[in-house]
């Protein structure tokens, strides 16, 4: 399985920006993608979650009303992270990742803020606010 972002750019604050993250190489659909974001000497912090098929997303109680996260309904193999008035702080690399296992739907929303519950990354695309 491969996760792929894209979307990351340079852009000032309260500008916005659309993540993608196309997963590729598998032969079922994981039960679960998430973005999560990532600065130099801090850990990995959970951004948003979806459940491919029947949606329920959720998004950092922190980030809501900014960011939103979506997926490609018409092949399930696509999520995007909707970002709106961006801040500075918002400044990282955001990552994809994917539960093919099925441990993000017995933990709920809260594996969204849970990095172990995915077994597969994308490398990251940067985003950076000034």
């Amino acid at each position: 399985v491969q996760l792929v972002e894209s979307g990351g750019d340079s852009v000032q604050a309260g500008g916005s920006l659309r993540l993608s993250c196309e997963a590729s190489g598998y032969t079922t659909s994981s039960y679960s993608m998430a973005w999560f974001r990532q600065t130099p000497g801090k850990e990995r912090e959970g951004v948003a979650l979806i459940y491919l098929g029947r949606g329920d997303p959720w998004v950092a109680d922190s980030l809501k009303g900014r960011f939103t996260i979506s997926y490609d309904t018409n092949n399930m193999n696509t999520i995007y992270l909707h970002m709106t008035d961006l801040r500075p702080e918002d400044t990282a690399m955001y990552y994809c990742a994917a539960d093919f296992e099925g441990g993000t739907v017995q933990a709920g929303h809260l594996s969204g803020t849970i990095p172990s519950l995915f077994s597969y990354w994308g490398q990251g695309t940067q985003v950076t606010v000034s």
